[in-house]
This record gives C-alpha cells, structure tokens and sequence, in this order.
C-alpha cells in the first residue's frame, strides 16, 4: 500500500482542516466533570436482555464491556491508521486539532496520529471501518432499539490525543441532526484504546434524555450551558477496548480534555429508522437554537 510521506503532507499544510472551537476563550470549570459514579454494564451484546432494554428506555444508555473481538478492533485501528497515513488521497475527512497547528510541520508520520482529533465519513473508505458499523450484531440491538430497520447517517472517529485532545462539551446529539427531535436516533460509541476518566471518557446525565431537547450555545462549541451542568452528579463511561456505549440521541453528555499521555481512539456512529422524517435547519434551531429565545448563557 502506498503512503504519502511526510513531505507530501507538508506541502500540502495550508490544505489541512484544523479544529477552532473555543479558540481564545477561558479554559472550563474543571466541576463540569467530576462523576459521582460509573455507568452499569452489560458483558455483551448477546447479553442484552429485556430488563437491559427497558434501563435503556428509562436512562437512555447500555454500556457493553465487550461488544467486538480485539481481532475486530485490531482491524479498525489500521484502517484508521492507513487513512490517517494517506493510504486513500481521495479521502478528505481529517481534522487536526488546533493546537497542533504550529507543531505540525515538525512530526513525523508516526508522531501525526497524535496531532489528529476527527475523521468524518470513512466507511465507504475502508472495509475494516465498514464492517464495525454494519456489525450483525449490532445492527440487531439496534433495529430493537429503534423499532425500525436503522440507517447509519453519521460516521466518526473520535481521537483525543495524548495532551492534545480537546473537550467536547456537554450536549445533545439530536441538536446537530435535521431530524425531527422526537425520532429515536441511537449514539454507538466504540472504544478503540481504554477510555477513562484521566484520558476523556464520556460522561453522561442517565435519565436527562426524557426532559426533550435543551437549548444549545455556541460557545467553546455549539453545546449546552454550563450553568445547566455544573452542580450536577455525571456518570462516567469508562470502556475497554472493544466495549461500547448505546446512547439515546437526547442524553446529555461530554468529555473533558485528554491532559494524559495515553491515547483514546474511539469510533461513533449514529442511526435512525428509515421512515424517520426530516427537517429543515430552520426548524432544528426554533428546538435547539438560542436565537429568538431570549435566553443567555
């Protein structure tokens, strides 16, 4: 397989997408994560039973400690690897995090998977990528899930770089999707390295799913206000490789910056039923948007 090399991809540097938010604003309440507990687990997704089913419907989550083989893990670390090392030119889904920006021209190929905080629309990229997203058994959960035959419309990987990686502040998924907010959309979060709390695990607010849709800010990213988290108790989704998190598409949740040397690599995706009915941006943000609200954050 052919690779760019380093001087490739410094020519190209201008051409590089980097991450802006929160960009010359104070750094967050380190308070906004602090969890008061840790997220209760199912071993498999075999395992899911019809009491798991229902703690979803009431919490808006399943963690699975271990949903795919380390084989099937090993496969979607070198099919991201590869991207990330320019192994398809015609992909174009990286984003750097900003913070790298200045150090970036000075790494190695190696050394610029830590410089990486997003891919976006990878699995029509790689084999490996796509079979974790079309997973039988995962397709399975979440058909029951969703009541519907599921759609995947999101693909992510998620990296946060050893002291690099950036907060995602908290928020709800349905606020960024053109989707009518009363769909059932299922979040699928797959650890790729351990996550924890020291290296930006996700953090969530169980059972915050069935007050409906928030009204998000644009601040250090379009997110909730942090008034409406701090002071409240998170559950931490600490996952090992291979496990991962189904979430509803409502819950609240975050994750704090990656002040660790360790790597937390993880995919996400997102699926919806197919006859679920679409909206217009515009009436996305008459749900989410602050605009015309009259409210602060």
């Amino acid at each position: 397989m052919l690779l760019k090399t380093n001087k490739q991809m410094n020519t190209n540097l201008e051409k590089l997408e980097f991450d802006s938010g929160g960009v010359g604003l104070p750094p967050y309440e380190p308070a906004l994560y602090s969890p008061a507990a840790e997220a209760r687990q199912v071993r498999d997704l075999d395992s899911i039973s019809e009491a798991d089913l229902g703690f979803y419907s009431e919490q808006g989550y399943i963690s699975v400690a271990a949903a795919f083989t380390p084989g099937e893990i090993g496969a979607g670390l070198n099919g991201l690897t590869d991207l990330i090392m320019g192994s398809r030119p015609d992909f174009k889904g990286i984003v750097f995090e900003n913070s790298a920006r200045e150090i970036l021209p000075t790494l190695n190929l190696e050394q610029r998977q830590d410089a990486v905080r997003k891919l976006a629309w990878f699995v029509d990229f790689d084999t490996r990528l796509h079979a974790l997203a079309y997973h039988p058994k995962l397709i399975s959960i979440l058909r029951t899930l969703i009541g519907d035959e599921p759609v995947m419309f999101q693909d992510m990987a998620l990296l946060k770089p050893p002291r690099l990686g950036r907060e995602k502040p908290w928020h709800q998924d349905l606020s960024y999707f053109n989707y009518d907010p009363a769909s059932k959309v299922v979040g699928v979060w797959i650890a790729l390295d351990e996550a924890t709390v020291e290296n930006g695990c996700m953090q969530i607010l169980p059972g915050r799913h069935r007050e409906g849709p928030v009204v998000h800010f644009k601040r250090r990213d379009w997110q909730m206000c942090d008034t409406d988290i701090l002071g409240q108790a998170s559950v931490a989704a600490p996952l090992r490789p291979g496990g991962l998190l189904l979430f509803d598409g409502l819950l609240p949740h975050g994750t704090p910056d990656n002040n660790s040397g360790k790597r937390r690599r993880a995919l996400q995706f997102h699926y919806i039923g197919a006859n679920a009915k679409k909206i217009a941006a515009t009436e996305r943000m008459e749900v989410f948007g602050s605009e015309g609200k009259d409210v602060t954050c």
